[in-house]
């Protein structure tokens, strides 16, 4: 895969950055990455190592990585701002990938303008059974544990040596955790040393309205293809933060009239950071 550049455009009032790869493999179409909450447009990188030669974008949502930190950070939101970011660089013939929120935004997306895509792969995405958009009850993102992250490092070695081998982040690859840290924090604006590229009550507040937006009345409007990857299950009606499990609703691969359901009981939630190269099979065809 050729150089990443870095990358600006105003959309919904909001600077969104964005990195390019393959920009020379563009007349063959464009892979479109979308991030989960709390993550940023480089946790993609290894899974874009394993796309060869195509012309790949990742952006970085509102709220994380480079790009401003602008409210509202609400669900229907991110679905608008992805509208738009494809709009304002006039992307077509697109495979997308979105992973965790990015599959809710992405869907959103493309539900409302789907002529500039071919397929699209949702990687474990939020999109939540029927009954738990009804029994949503937001909690104060000041209350949720995500809203307490440590959120201040020296550098990214740093945050590298705090997470490594922690929870979840124990079962990423080392190089999918290094790049996570690298381009996850920013300078400190009020002293020495770095601070989360998506702020802990931002994170915060985007989880606790994980199920304000039920978009189940945009699934089955969607008509090219559509791939579900979905990691192991979770018991049901659990609300908990195990992210070893996933938190897709089982069935919503069949609410797409084209739509595909895989199932990958051996790997968790994050899969983009565990199985790179199995994720990009699926992004590039490859996988059956």
């Amino acid at each position: 895969m050729s150089e990443c550049s870095e990358n600006h455009v105003t959309v919904n009032g909001v600077d969104l950055c964005w990195f390019e790869w393959g920009r020379e493999f563009s007349s063959a179409g464009t892979v479109l990455l979308i991030h989960a909450t709390g993550f940023h447009a480089r946790c993609w990188d290894q899974t874009v190592a394993c796309l060869g030669e195509r012309h790949v974008i990742a952006v970085d949502m509102r709220g994380h990585g480079r790009s401003g930190k602008t409210p509202p950070y609400e669900w229907d939101v991110f679905g608008a701002d992805v509208l738009a970011f494809v709009r304002a660089l006039d992307l077509s013939d697109i495979v997308a990938a979105g992973h965790s929120m990015g599959g809710h935004s992405l869907t959103q997306a493309v539900a409302r303008d789907e002529s500039r895509y071919r397929r699209i792969v949702l990687v474990d995405p939020v999109i939540l059974s029927p009954e738990a958009y009804a029994m949503y009850r937001p909690g104060p993102a000041e209350e949720h544990p995500v809203s307490r992250r440590r959120n201040l490092f020296d550098d990214a070695r740093a945050m590298y040596d705090n997470l490594k081998g922690r929870g979840s982040f124990g079962l990423w690859r080392d190089a999918a955790l290094v790049d996570y840290c690298e381009y996850g924090i920013l300078p400190n604006p009020e002293g020495p040393g770095y601070v989360l590229a998506c702020p802990p009550i931002v994170e915060a507040t985007i989880y606790t309205g994980s199920a304000s937006r039920n978009i189940h009345d945009l699934v089955g409007t969607i008509d090219i293809p559509v791939t579900v990857l979905r990691a192991q299950q979770r018991e049901e009606g659990s609300m908990q933060m195990d992210f070893s499990k996933s938190p897709t609703w089982p069935q919503l691969a069949d609410g797409f009239p084209a739509g595909r359901d895989v199932y990958l009981p051996e790997l968790s939630h994050f899969m983009p950071m565990q199985a790179p190269e199995l994720v990009a099979n699926y992004i590039s065809g490859e996988a059956v």
